[in-house]
């Protein structure tokens, strides 16, 4: 983030112009709205548990709740801002379901709980979910202010969503771009399910020859020879009309930071290991399977590369905090200064200015700290490493969810790496822990403990802080977005325990084992049980976080513009960055063409509004259709071996993959480029900020 510059005549900041006027009032915060938002989050929050520990992702719930509020309101004459609150409540569960997969069942694979049962775990789960998600709630709230109004970070979830609420305002004119997309999005996202096309593929390419390429250590005729060679991957871009919608809205620069992390792991660093690790590998692929070269190549970048993204991610969240400690320190000053803001005050301010008072936010952090304390030392059984276990959890679960609030203003609540930060935090927790001398199965309780609700809490934190920015451009209420954020992950911690056990015990009874078995992978919890038993048991590739560290530290002396977000492409899947770049590239060609056409400023304001309403609707249909394609996987006869039927036993990428993407594209240029008009009309207000 670059520094200030000081108001000119040429960029004197336009004071922000809320969709409702700050001075009008309206239904907002309404019994109907409150339920129908509860409702959604429980949905909502149980079918990405589902394709969470499934697929080891969860799907942006914002734009299904933001659609499914629209209409609903829509049918009972409700208001804009019901909406709002209704989108808001319902949006969370996503977040508190994304927390729990990826730590609770970690509990189970490390042992520290005999069983996941409701007598072993429901209290346990619930406890850990429900402070993280709380805290969550009031860390954001410290900073609110400062990360909302930052023009520099760009919220394209925020965005996109505000857009689908002032859709349904404007009339047929503005919604048809929309709405159509939403869904063209689902039609394409489930044509690729039942096989017209491949989503997505693997392309091999060697590196070396095995058994002829080889490194002489030395001048020529030296003996000291290094036998070298293999076959490395790497992906073809995701045909998602939801990565393609978020690239679009954040354009070609930032998603080009972030793919140029995706290259140096996927062009750099994995090709270099597998030319030097091949014939150690070979060993462990069978030799009639050389596909396995993939599963080996994703394995160097799992558990190699990925612990030195973790170790970028790290210098790049400490590195981010530095450059906002200006706005940081501007919204925690205003916050400690509201302590001394009287009722009457206030109640002076505008609608949009009133929020949870400071003292309540600081009143209440007080409160999970002591629950925190006596949660860890009956999770752990210990009293003093509890107690400095929830210390670290204050401290880190306040940094990791304003870092978590600074990347979802970047690239969204849906590419939020979770548990990159997640995987910062167990290091730190199970640091201490080996510093105490604590061992065993109570130290993995307690660093697991400490990552849990860090993990739920930073979750929760860029979520709402999305939803204080589609607020911040609607005209809500902070104070009321707030109160219906608390209501929300309080039912949802009370309940996302039940999806997860019935998903765990059903497949136990059916033959299964359960988390970690080939139904229920749940990739992220394995690898936080990995990592805090290889840490307290003294296993752990320091040597390979040090790397990302100096990596990070390199990459500030390069002024990178921002180190975090080449760290998140590292440790995001290439398929992903490369299908979000290609949306910014898209972008950029629609402006190329737009210029070409000689269009004035206000027929580009109009394009980029149709733009972006194009593109939010890509994101909705695919979010929508994925969440009912995971509520189908209920149903027997969907699931494994009944599985669908297919358009295509082997759907192509190249031929049936290619032609979808090529269709997206044109689409998403030329139908904004129709939407340029009269250029004598008058211009609009852009949608992009």
């Amino acid at each position: 983030m670059s520094s200030p510059v000081p108001p000119g005549p040429e960029t004197v900041a336009r004071k922000h112009v809320p969709f409702v006027p700050e001075h009008m009032e309206m239904k907002e915060f309404t019994l109907r709205a409150v339920l129908l938002g509860l409702l959604m989050t429980v949905v909502l929050g149980a079918a990405n548990a589902y394709l969470g520990l499934r697929a080891g992702i969860t799907i942006a719930a914002t734009y299904p709740a933001a659609v499914i509020a629209m209409a609903a309101m829509r049918a009972w004459k409700g208001s804009l801002l019901e909406e709002n609150i209704a989108r808001t409540a319902g949006s969370i569960g996503e977040s508190v379901a994304a927390g729990a997969i990826f730590t609770l069942p970690a509990f189970l694979l490390a042992k520290a709980w005999p069983s996941f049962r409701f007598a072993d775990a429901y209290w346990k789960s619930t406890a850990l979910i429900m402070v993280g998600s709380i805290l969550g709630v009031l860390f954001i709230s410290l900073v609110r202010r400062a990360m909302v109004e930052d023009p520099e970070l760009p919220f394209p979830e925020s965005l996109a969503a505000s857009e689908i609420h002032k859709a349904g305002q404007r009339g047929a004119q503005a919604a048809k771009y929309l709405f159509w997309n939403i869904g063209i999005g689902g039609v394409v996202y489930i044509l690729g399910k039942f096989g017209l096309f491949a989503a997505d593929t693997d392309l091999h390419f060697g590196v070396g020859s095995l058994g002829h390429t080889q490194v002489r250590l030395g001048s020529t005729g030296n003996t000291h020879v290094l036998p070298t060679g293999g076959t490395s991957v790497f992906a073809a871009p995701s045909v998602s009309p939801a990565y393609l919608g978020v690239g679009y809205i954040i354009g070609v620069r930032l998603a080009s930071i972030q793919f140029a992390g995706s290259v140096i792991a996927w062009g750099l660093l994995v090709p270099l290991m597998i030319f030097f690790l091949g014939p150690q590998l070979k060993a462990y692929i069978p030799a009639d399977t050389p596909d396995n070269w993939a599963t080996m190549a994703d394995a160097v970048w799992r558990y190699i590369v990925r612990p030195i993204a973790v170790g970028g991610m790290l210098v790049g969240a400490a590195y981010t905090l530095f450059r906002m400690r200006a706005s940081l320190t501007a919204g925690i000053g205003k916050a400690f200064a509201d302590l001394r803001q009287t009722a009457d005050q206030q109640a002076k301010l505008a609608r949009t200015e009133r929020y949870m008072s400071s003292k309540a936010v600081f009143s209440l952090i007080a409160v999970m700290f002591v629950l925190m304390c006596v949660l860890y030392i009956k999770i752990s059984g210990l009293f003093l490493p509890a107690i400095l276990a929830a210390i670290v959890m204050i401290l880190v679960g306040f940094f990791f969810a304003t870092v978590s609030g600074n990347l979802v203003g970047f690239i969204g609540s849906s590419n939020n790496p979770i548990s990159g930060l997640t995987l910062s935090t167990l290091l730190i927790a199970a640091l201490l822990m080996v510093a105490l001398g604590v061992s065993g199965t109570s130290g993995v309780a307690a660093v697991l403990g400490v990552a849990a609700v860090v993990c739920v809490s930073s979750a929760v934190a860029g979520e709402l802080l999305q939803d204080f920015k589609v607020g911040y451009i609607l005209g809500g209420t902070p104070q009321k977005i707030q109160a219906a954020e608390l209501i929300a992950v309080v039912v949802a911690s009370l309940v996302m325990y039940f999806p997860l056990m019935l998903l765990h015990e059903g497949n136990i009874r059916a033959g299964g084992v359960g988390f970690g078995g080939a139904d229920l992978p749940a990739p992220q919890a394995g690898l936080m049980a990995t990592l805090a038993m290889g840490i307290v048991g003294h296993d752990m590739p320091w040597p390979l976080v040090v790397v990302g560290i100096l990596f990070g530290i390199a990459m500030i002396m390069m002024q990178v513009k921002s180190p975090m977000l080449v760290a998140v492409g590292m440790y995001l899947p290439f398929g992903t960055t490369f299908a979000i770049f290609v949306g910014g590239v898209i972008r950029s060609l629609g402006d190329w063409a737009a210029d070409r056409r000689g269009f004035n400023s206000a027929q580009k304001a109009r394009v980029e509004n149709a733009g972006v309403l194009v593109a939010s609707g890509l994101i909705a249909g695919e979010a929508l259709l994925g969440l009912v394609w995971a509520g189908l996987q209920f149903v027997p006869q969907w699931g494994a071996p009944n599985h669908p039927p297919q358009i295509f036993s082997t759907p192509s990428y190249l031929v049936g993959g290619m032609i979808v993407l090529a269709g997206l594209t044109a689409l998403m240029i030329f139908l904004p480029i129709s939407a340029a008009g009269d250029p004598n009309e008058p211009a609009p207000p852009t949608a992009m900020m």
